[in-house]
């Protein structure tokens, strides 16, 4: 069938019309956007973008088909995706759409994101379409759907450790599991870069491994004597191999193996003299490793035994020291510092030295003889024998201490004190009388002491048939005691001897001893107390406690009798600990004996078991005591004076030291302030720290000696004497020879001072005697310190009735000399009494003022001739340079006789008037030299002649250097 054109046309409008109301059917929006209900995505921090699963994509069943072909959706609006929007509070995302028609879309971060601060973000998202028409009318709402985002984790942050540095202490000697746990933090988000995955030990060489952990073990026993204290670095590592920022210090202290001992104790403890008591441990404390203690002792020793004897104590002499003590007179010295007047110890060897005691040394071969006298020892009378003994184990012979035997023919012993076999043996032989019965004649005591090779104190009280011992202060009865009868009756003397027993029989010593010795005393008539016993042993030094209140009623402290050992006791380790640091050392001595003194502690501990459970090892150490600050006694006064003769033979006689002086200094270093110094002077050596000042002391004497110089004192017609009623008063003694007189006795330096100004020289011949010299020095602690010689001499004025005597004497040559010197000093010297300044000056004084008168005049008149001879010397020379022809005698040294020169110009006059003019000619010749040496020019040859004969008269003979 065939159309024609005109329906063909029509149909084709139908069909348009038709397409046209169904497209404006399909532009109504019916239905919603549509999403899925839930979205996971993922971002890294410091990104934008968002990986989303599923994909963000929004559907509309009012969008057309795209698999249409014809179809061109770009015509309508319907079901086009406009946009998404986020639901949330401050939610750092945006949704976007990239494609309307397909609903596609990103969600993506608004800002920077921090997984530290917050990894994970959840929100809601709601897609919307376009709606209907232009103004998007109708506009249909997805349901919402949520969205879960997690923030990935950049390894931005190193490790970090949580402590600055590690501290960790083990014992030596053993290996552990774990000593200590180091760790570091990550501040990363992410598992991953948070973890620590590795330690590291940066310090090579050490015996120490780290694990992952951060636990740090020893991979060998460790030895605190090799290394007391480890330092290591260590560092850590995250996961994601990030280093730490700062590694740190790890140390490990190697502590000894705890064994039970004390603790904080100083071996070395100096002790300055004079500064009282010192505390010996102040720090010092007991470890007892954890132990349950329940008793401790302890026994502090100072040993001593090297110092004097036994000990520091006063080094005064034995007698001396009997009187401090409060012993009464009647005390004989046996074994004295040897002296001018006890020289019986001269051979015996001593200890060389000042500091401490002086003691004797006995060999086996030598003993000394005391002299006859000296001890008058009835033995029916009470004495006491006191003696220091230092003896070792011996041989098996008998040695003598003190002897008192027959002088010739026989060898009887009267009685004896001696050793034998570590024994103490007392002889002592009754004397003959009418009852011959058996009588005690020998006590024995077994004693340790007598063969410990130390230092004890022996004192015997005889009280016949009674013998009473005293070892160091302690009582000991004898053992055996052995009978004999009384000696027989002789008419033979007896020797006392020291160190071994004198046979008179035989004429020899027999029975030597072999040790020390030293204070070797007897004492007739009374026997030691025992308060005088005990303060001859005393030391001066010793340990010391002063007990805290709050520990004395749990601690027990007790004390040997020397204070050279104590012992404590207790329970409360707190409290031993308290008591231990109060103990101290003291020594009263102001000059004590510098040195060493060994320190020892022994300590026993129990526990509950009643049993020593833990052992602790003793504890040594030393004292040193520092040497003193050593006086300089100085002895001062009017060392030159002269008395008239009557003076000397007057019954006062002269007194020798009127104005005497005696003082004692001390020499310190002192440190000063080096700005004070450098204010003071700034020239001054600022290195100069330390300045040097004499101090002034006070201290006591024992012993002053006046000794004469020169000729020893003719007992016949000169002698010293002092007040004696003054030395008794002052507890002083004194003793004189043919060389002086020696005053002894501990006292002070103003008594001494007093009883010197008492001494006084007199001489009943004094017809002869020009002059006497003495000599006078003082010393402390039997010589330790001595003073200056002070040398005092005394002048003897004569009177005019003494001239005949005077005259003879001066003309022997032995007293020209001594004679002029005295004139010479003797208007220098002070006279003391005034009714001196009245004596007629006699024959002798009239005679050395003329002769010194005489050398005066002679000496002038010596230098003026030498000086005009010089002068024309000179003009001699100036002359010579005129002729360069004449030989040269410039270099010879001419020598001038003024006398001869003095003689040619004034032959014609007198000797007398010669003398006194001649003064006058030099003179003018010291005035006329310039005009002469100006006219000399005029003279020409005449001069030269008369040059040649000058010289020849100046170089016959020379007297310049001759004594007038």
């Amino acid at each position: 069938m065939r159309f024609g054109r005109k329906e063909l046309f029509a149909s084709a409008v139908g069909l348009v019309l038709a397409l046209v109301c169904a497209l404006d059917a399909a532009k109504v929006n019916k239905h919603k956007p549509w999403i899925e209900t839930t979205y996971h995505g993922i971002v890294t921090e410091n990104d934008d973008k968002v990986l989303l699963d599923p994909p963000l994509i929004a559907l509309d069943k009012d969008a057309p088909l795209r698999y249409a072909e014809s179809f061109e959706v770009t015509l309508t609006e319907e079901g086009e995706i406009c946009g998404f929007r986020i639901h949330g509070q401050n939610v750092p995302f945006e949704a976007v759409v990239l494609d309307k028609s397909s609903g596609e879309g990103i969600i993506r971060a608004k800002e920077k994101l921090d997984c530290e601060m917050q990894k994970e973000h959840t929100f809601t998202i709601q897609a919307y379409d376009c709606g209907e028409g232009p103004d998007g009318a109708n506009m249909k709402k997805s349901h919402k759907a949520t969205v879960h985002i997690q923030v990935n984790d950049l390894n931005e942050y190193s490790p970090v450790f949580k402590e600055k540095s590690y501290k960790a202490t083990v014992i030596e000697g053993k290996k552990y599991d774990s000593i200590l746990k180091v760790e570091a933090v990550d501040a990363d988000c992410s598992f991953q870069f948070s973890q620590i995955c590795n330690y590291e030990i940066v310090t090579p060489d050490v015996p120490f491994t780290i694990d992952k952990d951060g636990f740090i073990k020893n991979t060998e026993k460790l030895n605190h004597g090799r290394e007391h204290m480890y330092k290591l670095t260590v560092t850590a590592y995250d996961c994601g191999k990030n280093r730490a920022s700062e590694d740190v210090l790890v140390k490990i202290s190697i502590k000894p193996t705890c064994k039970p001992s004390w603790q904080g104790f100083n071996k070395r403890i100096e002790y300055e003299p004079g500064t009282g008591s010192l505390a010996l441990f102040p720090g010092m404390h007991l470890e007892t490793c954890d132990e349950p203690i329940t008793s401790i002792r302890a026994t502090i020793e100072l040993e001593t035994n090297h110092i004097g004897k036994g000990c520091d104590r006063d080094t005064y002499s034995e007698k001396s020291l009997h009187k401090l003590c409060g012993a009464s007179s009647g005390t004989m010295e046996l074994l004295p510092a040897p002296s001018s007047s006890a020289n019986w110890t001269v051979g015996l060897p001593t200890d060389n030295g000042h500091d401490s005691d002086q003691v004797f040394e006995f060999n086996g071969t030598q003993a000394v003889k005391v002299p006859d006298g000296l001890v008058s020892t009835s033995l029916k009378e009470l004495f006491t024998i006191s003696v220091w003994m230092r003896h070792g184990p011996g041989a098996h012979e008998k040695e003598t201490i003190l002897c008192n035997s027959d002088k010739t023919d026989m060898n009887r012993h009267h009685y004896s004190l001696y050793v034998h076999n570590c024994r103490l043996i007392l002889l002592l032989r009754q004397e003959p009388s009418e009852m011959e019965n058996y009588k005690p004649a020998e006590f024995h005591w077994k004693l340790e002491q007598v063969c410990d090779k130390e230092w004890h104190h022996y004192v015997l009280n005889v009280e016949f048939p009674t013998v009473t011992l005293f070892v160091d202060g302690s009582t000991f009865e004898p053992f055996l005691v052995t009978e004999d009868y009384p000696l027989h009756a002789s008419r033979i003397e007896s020797q006392l001897t020291i160190g071994a027993c004198w046979q008179g029989g035989n004429a020899r010593m027999a029975q030597f001893f072999r040790g020390n010795l030293a204070g070797l005393m007897i004492r007739a008539g009374k026997l030691e107390n025992k308060k005088v016993i005990d303060c001859l042993y005393t030391c001066k030094e010793g340990l010391d406690v002063q007990l805290p209140e709050e520990v004395a009623s749990t601690v027990k402290v007790e004390f040997n009798p020397n204070q050279s050992s104590l012992t404590v006791e207790g329970d409360d380790i707190d409290a031993f600990d308290k008591v231990m640091q109060h103990i101290s050392y003291l020594n009263s001595r102001q000059f004590p004996t510098p040195g060493i003194r060994h320190l020892r502690i022994s300590t026993t501990v129990k526990c509950f078991n009643e049993e020593s459970c833990v052992t602790m090892p003793d504890v040594e150490g030393y004292v040193m005591v520092l040497q003193p600050e050593e006086p300089k006694i100085s002895l001062s006064g009017i060392d030159h004076f002269a008395r008239s003769a009557a003076e000397f033979e007057s019954q006062e006689g002269v007194t020798l030291f009127p104005e005497l002086r005696i003082v004692s200094t001390i020499t310190r270093e002192v440190e000063v302030d080096p700005e004070s110094v450098a204010t003071e002077g700034a020239d001054d050596d600022p290195t100069v720290q330390e300045t040097v000042v004499s101090e002034e002391i006070m201290h006591n004497l024992d012993t002053c000696e006046v000794n004469v110089v020169g000729d020893e004192l003719d007992a016949e017609h000169e002698g010293l004497e002092v007040d004696m009623d003054e030395l008794q008063q002052r507890s002083l003694e004194m003793s004189s020879s043919h060389l002086g007189l020696v005053i002894t006795g501990v006292n002070t330096m103003a008594n001494y001072e007093q009883v010197l100004h008492l001494i006084r020289y007199k001489n009943w011949h004094t017809d002869v005697l020009f002059d006497r010299k003495f000599k006078l020095v003082c010393s402390e602690l039997n010589g330790r310190y001595i003073s200056n010689d002070f040398k005092v001499e005394v002048n003897v004025i004569h009177t005019a009735g003494t001239m005949e005597q005077l005259s003879n004497a001066l003309v022997q040559p032995n007293f020209i000399n001594p004679v002029h010197q005295a004139s010479v000093d003797l208007s220098g010297h002070n006279l003391v009494n005034a009714h001196q300044a009245s004596v007629v000056p006699s024959a002798a004084t009239i005679v050395i003022v003329v002769c010194v008168s005489f050398l005066v005049f002679m000496i002038i008149l010596g230098v003026f001739r030498i000086r005009a001879a010089h002068q024309r010397t000179m003009r001699d020379q100036e002359n010579g340079k005129e002729n360069e022809m004449d030989w040269d005698d410039s270099a010879l040294t001419i020598t001038v006789n003024p006398m001869e020169t003095y003689e040619d110009q004034h032959s014609s006059e007198e000797e007398e008037e010669e003398e006194e003019e001649s003064e006058e000619g030099e003179e003018e010749d010291d005035i006329t030299s310039a005009e002469s040496e100006s006219s000399e020019d005029d003279e020409g040859g005449d001069q030269e002649d008369r040059q040649g004969a000058s010289r020849q008269q100046q170089l016959e003979w020379d007297d310049s250097t001759l004594t007038y």
